[in-house]
């Protein structure tokens, strides 16, 4: 049996480990998760995050994807205020089969992104920000509109979601390059 939680605080976690001792916390993330029976790790999801104030919610998808057998690479702090270091690794951008992109103040990365590559890439608006971010509105509101093809959104702080639906869209793609059915 495999066990996952997110949301999770840290008092839950010490009395779930009472009873599980082999449980893992991912503090950032606020996940719990026990894999008694490992899955084997997909390549192919890149979660990318535009600032560190983003990294809560990018955390909450690269686990959720790893619990879902992934093999997650993150690229972290590439938002647009510091773009080139998102394009300094066009490399890892072009090899992924789907990325996940968490931002907040404008939420403009996930368009750049779009732009760039020719694979789904799932935008996670957060709610932090200052100025007139309205706790993530600002930000689902600008992905939402975004004009880059291939750009799908979730709701406002849901990290889970959208590594959920990346582990699957990955399981597709990986399933049509081996050729299983």
């Amino acid at each position: 049996m495999n066990l996952f939680a997110t949301r999770a605080e840290p008092e839950v976690f010490e009395a779930l480990r009472r009873e599980l001792p082999q449980a893992e916390y991912n503090p950032r993330a606020r996940t719990i998760r026990l894999i008694q029976q490992p899955l084997e790790q997909r390549e192919g999801v890149l979660i990318v995050s535009a600032g560190t104030s983003d990294l809560a919610v990018a955390e909450e998808a690269a686990e959720t994807a790893t619990v879902m057998g992934e093999k997650v690479e993150r690229l972290y702090d590439v938002g647009v205020a510091g773009i080139h270091r998102l394009l300094h690794n066009t490399d890892r951008l072009y090899a992924a089969n789907v990325i996940v992109v968490v931002a907040g103040m404008e939420g403009a990365l996930p368009s750049v992104v779009g732009g760039l590559v020719s694979v789904p890439v799932i935008a996670v608006p957060t709610s932090t920000g200052y100025g007139a971010s309205f706790g993530g509105a600002a930000a689902l509101l600008a992905m939402l509109n975004s004009c880059a093809s291939g750009v799908v959104v979730v709701n406002i702080d849901n990290g889970f979601g959208a590594g959920y639906a990346a582990s699957l869209i990955n399981r597709l793609a990986t399933r049509n390059k081996t050729g299983e059915s």
